[in-house]
């Protein structure tokens, strides 16, 4: 019998490399571990618990994510240029004290939101210029505007609750805390984001140059790299990313106070560097952003129906952080072996 073979293509061929060269490149992505360890605690929790997968509380967790999510795009941009910024929990509070209290006066939601935007761009230009223009350490600058900034909102609203929102109270908190089609808003705001993001760092001019600064500032000004600009609008993204949260929080909330986003510096960290992006520079993508504070939520959900202590979620969190710079550290020492 005579025994017929096939040959494969060239184009098969090519077809299979490609199929290898993607897995190849997924397996290698700390972004793509953190998805997969997100869906398996996803499962394991549903197992284990009968509230995990029901309509609400999948819904709070999308919307608490959403929050942590949209600041960590703008704090990965940061990271990629080699910098950070301790500061977005005080331009959180800011931007929702300004929009509380320009409603609070009569003015509509327009002016609220506009009022947010303004505020939390001029606090990203002042700390891109400290740290770009002056040379000042990042770390020192964006320290000292935490305090400065939740200083500033504490003396526009005299540091009192805010709570009516004149006429337009009712769409403010449709806004932040409302769905579409079942979806939270502030999630649908996140993906938007999220995809924006995506197409600035993969495909424009903008993204390539963040990435020369972190790789090598030096190297990208001698090939002509406006390095001061292009660190400046990286401030400037992160704490609009910010001021877009503080306004959503504001009509999730339907209240504002002066402790609002206290402490959020940690969880937005904490959620760029698990998905991936190098406190060195040089290194970070959006969809690293997103699932990082994916993880982030479902743990700090798990917590809370297993009954542990919701003192033990700082643990975790910072536990989460060194976990992800040494996995970081551990895979560059053996890829350069």
């Amino acid at each position: 019998m005579t025994q017929i073979t096939r040959d494969h293509s060239p184009t098969d061929n090519l077809s299979r490399q490609n199929d290898r060269g993607l897995l190849a490149w997924l397996i290698g992505r700390q972004a793509f571990w953190v998805f997969v360890a997100a869906v398996l605690a996803c499962l394991a929790l549903s197992l284990m618990s009968d509230r995990f997968a029901t309509g609400q509380n999948l819904f709070n967790v999308t919307r608490n994510f959403a929050f942590v999510g949209i600041i960590a795009l703008g704090m990965t941009v940061v990271i990629i240029t080699g910098g950070i910024d301790l500061s977005v929990g005080s331009v959180v509070v800011m931007s929702a004290m300004v929009t509380a209290v320009l409603m609070e006066s009569g003015q509509p939601v327009l002016v609220g939101l506009a009022g947010a935007i303004a505020v939390s761009l001029l606090i990203g230009a002042i700390n891109g210029v400290l740290v770009a223009s002056l040379g000042m350490p990042p770390f020192v600058v964006t320290l000292g505007m935490l305090s400065v900034a939740r200083s500033l909102a504490m003396v526009l609203s005299n540091n009192k609750m805010i709570f009516e929102f004149g006429p337009d109270h009712s769409l403010l908190l449709a806004l932040g805390g409302g769905s579409l089609a079942g979806i939270p808003n502030p999630l649908i705001v996140l993906v938007v984001l999220a995809l924006i993001t995506w197409f600035a760092l993969t495909w424009t001019r903008w993204g390539r140059r963040l990435y020369a600064i972190g790789g090598n500032e030096h190297a990208a000004i001698l090939t002509g790299v406006p390095v001061k600009a292009i660190k400046i609008s990286a401030y400037m993204f992160c704490s609009l990313c910010a001021g877009l949260t503080g306004f959503l929080e504001t009509g999730w909330l339907g209240s504002v106070t002066t402790n609002l986003g206290q402490g959020m510096e940690l969880a937005v960290i904490a959620a760029a560097v698990i998905g991936g992006a190098h406190l060195a520079g040089g290194i970070g993508s959006a969809f690293g952003a997103v699932v990082g504070a994916m993880l982030i939520e479902v743990i700090r959900n798990s917590l809370i129906l297993l009954g542990i202590s919701s003192f033990w979620q700082g643990a975790f969190v910072g536990s989460f952080i060194v976990i992800a710079v040494a996995f970081d550290r551990f895979r560059r020492h053996s890829n350069s072996e």
